[in-house]
């Protein structure tokens, strides 16, 4: 019977670790060739089982050529896969204080630029609430978070500046995304297009929004349709180091809930 118990665990920790990789490579070019080798994988079981020896061997090299050549073709993927795995965050976990303080600093840096420079942005922080459909037909990116690359993506006449840019943990998903407008009929008129586009996001998902404000120089926080306007850049810090270092399995309370307990003296209602 304990033989059969270990058999069970042994076969959950390798699915657990075959999932988890995919996952990793998820939006890469690497899950293309995975695909592709599943495929040639499939095509080499049936030429084994059916006897076409030719077919059966000529797959076999080509397959055993593909696995020596992945390190040096993938690299970038494969090292952001053992990253992942030395950071502690393969199995979602937090990310870190320190890289949480510094991705921070880096956002409240640049947000700090557009202010003072009068640049208008719009910058979502997805959380649980899945936000494929908003940034499924955006321009890609992909990236990992910088103080230089959104100030250059929001920079005026850069052809992405008008849009959204959604950001998931530690990396920005897409940019010149278009968001659904409040429909909330009570919305002070000094609130524009971009802080109602905030507003409407944040009644349809759990994203809390940062808007900097052209017009008057300042960040406006936007969730679950409330809206705050002229944050400080110690609190914006408080509020993205609660969004990275909390997890999706923390049940402790809704990342918003305590955003709005923290904001509540500043909220418009």
């Amino acid at each position: 019977m304990w033989r059969n118990v270990k058999s069970c665990i042994d076969i959950l920790i390798v699915s657990g670790l075959v999932y988890k990789g995919l996952s990793l490579l998820m939006g890469t070019r690497a899950i293309q060739l995975v695909k592709g080798l599943m495929v040639m994988g499939i095509a080499w079981f049936f030429a084994r089982g059916f006897e076409f020896n030719l077919l059966s061997w000529f797959l076999q090299h080509i397959l055993w050529a593909i696995v020596f050549a992945l390190p040096i073709v993938f690299q970038p993927e494969l090292r952001k896969l053992l990253e992942e795995i030395g950071s502690g965050n393969m199995w979602g976990g937090n990310i870190g204080e320190e890289n949480a303080l510094a991705l921070s600093r880096e956002i409240v840096a640049a947000l700090g630029y557009m202010k003072a420079n009068r640049i208008g942005a719009l910058l979502v922080l997805q959380y649980d609430t899945g936000l494929k459909e908003y940034w499924r037909t955006a321009v890609m990116l992909n990236a990992r978070i910088s103080q230089e690359l959104l100030i250059s993506i929001f920079w005026k006449n850069n052809p992405l500046h008008d849009g959204a840019v959604i950001m998931d943990r530690n990396h920005l998903i897409a940019g010149s995304c278009y968001l659904p407008l409040a429909d909330n009929q009570d919305i002070p008129r000094w609130c524009g297009t971009r802080h109602r586009a905030a507003l409407g996001i944040t009644e349809v998902s759990d994203a809390m929004v940062l808007v900097v404000s052209e017009e008057r120089g300042e960040v406006a926080l936007a969730y679950k349709g409330y809206l705050s306007k002229n944050l400080k850049d110690p609190q914006i810090e408080k509020l993205l180091m609660t969004y990275f270092m909390k997890t999706k399995e923390d049940k402790s309370g809704s990342l918003a809930d305590k955003a709005i307990k923290f904001f509540r003296s500043a909220l418009w209602e």
